[in-house]
C-alpha cells in the first residue's frame, strides 16, 4: 500500500490488516457477539406504554396509580362489548356470564339495551394493567373462544381504546415480515446493480440484517425487560411501541446502505484497479474510516440525545437508533464486513456474465477516464 496514498501507516489499515490476517476467528467473534445481542428479540412483543410508565412526579402518573389502588389496575384499560342481535339483551346478557367468568376480567357492566331491542352493550374491566401482556391476552381468549361459543350467530364487537392499540400491535406485527422482505429485497438488487457481485451483495444484506436485530435485542432488553433502565432514568416495563420497529428498519436500513455504499464504491474502485480484492478491502477501509465514523459519531450523539428526554416513544426510538448505528460502524463496518471479505476473495464480485449483460449498469462513481478528462478541462 505503500504505491496507493501512503495508507500503510494509518490506524485503519493497521486494523484492517490485522482482521485480514485470522477472518475466521473474527468473523465468528463478530457473529457471536451480535446473535447474542439479538437474542431478545424472540420475545419482542408490540403494544404500546401507558401512563405507569411516566415520572412519578407526572400528575398523569398519580393518578394513574390511585385509580389502580383504589379500583384494579384493569380500570385503566376498560373495553366495551358491543351486540347486534333480534334478541340482543338476551345474548349479551348470556355474554355477560360468559365473559364474568374468565380469569382475566375484573368486572362486567350490566347489559345496557338500545329502544328497538336490537343492540345492546356491556363495560368490561380486565384484572390486569393495559400494558400487561395478560391484557392482549384476554382480547383475543374473548374474540376466539368465549364469544363465538356464546354469542352463536349474533354479531359481537370488542372495541374500546385498549382493544384497538390490541389491533394496531397486531396488524402491524403481521405485516412487519413482509415490510422487512420488500426493504432486504429491493436492497439486494441495487447492490447487485451498483457493484456487479452477487456475494458481496448477499453479505451486505445479511450483515445489515444482524445488526438490525441486534439494535432490537437491545431494546427489548431495556424497555420491556427494564435492563438497566434505571440507569437511563426510564420508568415501567412495557412492550415495544407498535410504530417503532417498521420506523426502525427503514431508517437504519438506510443508513446502513449509506455506510456499505461508500464503503463499498471505495473498495470495488480499487480492485478495478489492481485486482487485488484483499489490498483494496485494506485500501477502502483506511480512507473511508474517518468519515464513516464521523458521521456515526455525530448520530450516535443526535439520537442518544433523545433517551434524555421525558416521552418513552421518544426515548425508545432514539436509543434504537443509537444502537444500531454505533453497532453498524463498530462491530460491522470495522470488523465484519473486511473479515468477510478477505473470506470470500474475488467471489465478490462474482457475476454470472449472462445476468450481467442483462442487468442496466449503475455506477455511483464517475469512470477514471472521465475524472481525468475533467481534471484536464478544470486545470
Amino acid at each position: 500500500l505503500g504505491r496507493r496514498g501512503g495508507t500503510e501507516g494509518t490506524a485503519a489499515a493497521r486494523w484492517a490488516r490485522a482482521v485480514q490476517r485470522r477472518p475466521v476467528v473474527w468473523v465468528l467473534g463478530s457473529l457471536a457477539a451480535l446473535v447474542l445481542l439479538a437474542l431478545p428479540v424472540a420475545d419482542l412483543r408490540l403494544g404500546f406504554s401507558d401512563a405507569g410508565t411516566l415520572s412519578t412526579d407526572n400528575t398523569a402518573r398519580r393518578a394513574y396509580d390511585l385509580l389502580g389502588e383504589g379500583f384494579g389496575a384493569g380500570v385503566n384499560a376498560p373495553m366495551v362489548v358491543a351486540v347486534s342481535a333480534p334478541d340482543a339483551e338476551l345474548v349479551a346478557t348470556d355474554l355477560a356470564d360468559a365473559v364474568g367468568e374468565d380469569r382475566g376480567v375484573a368486572s362486567v357492566s350490566p347489559p345496557v339495551v338500545s329502544e328497538d331491542g336490537g343492540t345492546a352493550l356491556l363495560q368490561l374491566l380486565p384484572s390486569s394493567a393495559p400494558r400487561d401482556e395478560a391484557t392482549t391476552d384476554l382480547v383475543h381468549r374473548l374474540r376466539d373462544d368465549v364469544v363465538p361459543a356464546t354469542a352463536g350467530d349474533a354479531e359481537v364487537v370488542i372495541g374500546g381504546a385498549q382493544a384497538a392499540a390490541v389491533d394496531f400491535a397486531d396488524y402491524t406485527g403481521d405485516r412487519l415480515p413482509v415490510f422487512l422482505a420488500v426493504v432486504l429485497g429491493l436492497s439486494f438488487v441495487l447492490l447487485v446493480l451498483v457493484f456487479r457481485g452477487l456475494l458481496v451483495a448477499l453479505k451486505a444484506v445479511v450483515v445489515n440484517l444482524l445488526s438490525l436485530g441486534a439494535a432490537f435485542g437491545a431494546v427489548v432488553a431495556v424497555f420491556q425487560w427494564g435492563w438497566g433502565a434505571d440507569l437511563l432514568g426510564i420508568e415501567g416495563e412495557a412492550p415495544v411501541e407498535a410504530w417503532v420497529p417498521m420506523m426502525l428498519i427503514a431508517i437504519v436500513f438506510g443508513l446502513s446502505m449509506d455506510y456499505e455504499v461508500f464503503l463499498l464504491s471505495r473498495i470495488r474502485e480499487e480492485y478495478d484497479r489492481t485486482g487485488d480484492n484483499a489490498g483494496a478491502v485494506t485500501l477502502g477501509l483506511a480512507r473511508t474510516a474517518r468519515v464513516i465514523t464521523a458521521a456515526a459519531a455525530i448520530m450516535i450523539c443526535v439520537f442518544g440525545s433523545f433517551v434524555f428526554g421525558s416521552a418513552r416513544e421518544l426515548q425508545l426510538f432514539g436509543f434504537g437508533l443509537a444502537v444500531a448505528v454505533l453497532i453498524d460502524a463498530t462491530l460491522v463496518r470495522l470488523v465484519l464486513v473486511p473479515a468477510t471479505m478477505e473470506l470470500l476473495g474475488t467471489a465478490n464480485w462474482w457475476l454470472p456474465r449472462r445476468l450481467d449483460r442483462a442487468l442496466p449498469h449503475l455506477t455511483v462513481e464517475m469512470p477514471v477516464e472521465d475524472r481525468a478528462r475533467d481534471d484536464a478541462l478544470v486545470g
